[in-house]
This record gives C-alpha cells, structure tokens and sequence, in this order.
C-alpha cells in the first residue's frame, strides 16, 4: 500500500485510507476525489454546512439523514454518500475536511504527483493555477497537484508548500523582513 504512516496515525487518515481503498477496489479514485472537492468548496463556502458538520446537538440518525439529503442534492457519487453516513453515524463528520486533505495527498501519492498548497491573496484562476503547476513540476521534477487557498492577510504574493518546503513571497513577509531590518 501507497500510504504513509503518518496518515493512517491519525483518526482522518484512517478513514481517508478506508476511502481510498473501497474507491481503487471499485475503480473509483477520480469520481469519489470530484466529490470531496465538491464537499471541500460547499465548506469554504456555507457556514450553514459547515455548521451542520460541527453539530454536536444533531443525534446520529438526523446528521446521517442531514448529510445524505446534502449529498443527493449535491450530486455525490453513492460511494462517498456512503462513506459521509458512516461518518454521521461515528459522530465524525467533523473530521470531513482533515479526511479530504488526507484522501487528496493518498491520490496524489498514488499517481506519482507532489502536493503543494498554494495561498495567495486573491483567487487564482485556472490559467494562473495551471502555469503555477508547471513551474513547481519543473522545480521538484514531477507533476504537482496544487490545492489552491485564498488569504487576503497574506497582501499579495503566493506561499508555497510542498511537503516539508515552504517557499514564501507573501508581501507581509516581505513587509514584516523590511522593519525587522529597519529596526536593527
């Protein structure tokens, strides 16, 4: 198996590699990761959904009927729905997010390609996105998947992480080096 130790310690590693492996057993890798990052963007997006995966008040059942409702409308593959009411019915649903950060490097790995989050001030659009990946495939010598996040606090710029490598060139770092040299 493909996974690091790393993400089968953790709870959302585990459930991410239970995942993982249904979805390769079933020749479902791609569909099932289309709709976690379908889930990912309904996160960042609804607070209403965000709140519904937080909920400790809703029973097992009703989160379970919640997510499954949420699912249908949204068009999930029936694997993943799945996978979210056994979550609901674990009370783990809040491990979603840390489980599609999971799942992703698990594909990533998989397909040969290297991770990199990428934070920028603004949205990058998909051109942006894509020149970003072949530069970073140039640097690390191998297709890169990004997993693009937006930080207005950063100002401008782009900080790059790839595994352990951080490469920033946020304006606020540059700003926050510029008075530290000032001050000394």
């Amino acid at each position: 198996m493909e996974t690091s130790g790393g993400i089968q310690a953790s709870l959302s590693g585990r459930y991410a590699v239970a995942l993982f492996d249904l979805a390769r057993d079933t020749q479902s890798l791609d569909t099932v990761v289309e709709s976690l990052r379908a889930l990912k963007a309904a996160l960042a997006e609804s607070p209403d959904f965000k709140g519904l995966i937080n909920s400790p008040v809703l029973s097992r059942d009703a989160a379970g009927k919640t997510i499954a409702a949420v699912a249908s409308a949204m068009g999930i593959d029936a694997l993943t729905t799945k996978f979210l009411g056994v979550l609901a019915q674990n009370r783990r649903l809040s491990q979603l997010p840390a489980v599609i950060r999971a799942y992703e490097t698990l594909l990533s790995n998989h397909k040969g390609e290297a991770r990199a989050e990428v934070t920028s001030a603004h949205p990058l659009d998909d051109t942006q996105v894509a020149a970003l990946a072949k530069s970073l495939r140039a640097r690390v010598g191998r297709d890169v998947a990004v997993d693009a996040k937006v930080d207005p606090a950063i100002l401008g710029g782009l900080v790059v992480k790839i595994g352990s490598q951080m490469i920033d060139s946020s304006i606020r770092t540059r700003l926050n080096s510029l008075a530290h040299a000032m001050k000394g």
